[in-house]
């Protein structure tokens, strides 16, 4: 059987990072590495495009929102049943064995829904971000994102950082965040 029909596997091999991204976690620069290897196109949002922007005490999963053409999608599903994708839960609400559930058979129509996917493979965390009315959309994320290069032959396109807290919102409170203008009559304002 020919191999070179594989997708990549996902790596523990230390990445050496580019000057002024040391911070990064290993597991994330495996992640960001794995995808690249992949061919997915993507733009980071959430915790590690935070880190990649210069705050270094935040932590989290890999967050994307992969670009929506059928072959990205289809590459990113084949990527993730490779390495037996599993969907991470609370720890309550699974065995104290573990906290995650079973291998997912993911295909691109399942990628598209509204929701987040929260993934895991084996010890390395990726949420794939939905694609809900409330988010931008992906040609939205890219135009304003920025393309760093975290190491050798490891570039990514991360969102700007107002993009960045749009995500991080929805994912603290379940909405987009919305701008209400209100109007203050005062008492001289309704003699007038």
């Amino acid at each position: 059987m020919l191999l070179r029909n594989r997708p990549p596997r996902l790596d523990s091999r230390p990445a050496i990072t580019s000057e002024g991204f040391q911070h990064l976690p290993a597991s994330a620069m495996s992640v960001l590495r794995w995808l690249n290897a992949n061919r997915v196109d993507y733009v980071l949002v959430g915790a590690v495009a935070r880190s990649i922007r210069g705050e270094t005490s935040v932590t989290g999963p890999v967050s994307i929102v992969p670009a929506p053409y059928g072959r990205n999608l289809d590459r990113l599903a084949r990527a993730l049943g490779s390495d037996n994708a599993r969907e991470r839960f609370d720890a309550d609400l699974w065995s104290k064995e573990g906290s995650d559930g079973p291998p997912l058979k993911l295909a691109a129509e399942k990628l598209v829904r509204p929701d987040r996917w929260a993934l895991r493979c084996g010890e390395y965390e990726l949420d794939v971000e939905g694609r809900s009315a409330e988010t931008p959309r992906y040609q939205e994320l890219l135009y304003e994102a920025s393309r760093f290069e975290v190491a050798a032959e490891v570039s990514v396109e991360v969102a700007s950082p107002e993009d960045i807290e749009h995500y991080d919102h929805v994912r603290r409170t379940g909405v987009a965040p919305q701008m209400r203008v209100t109007r203050t009559v005062h008492d001289a304002d309704q003699t007038a």
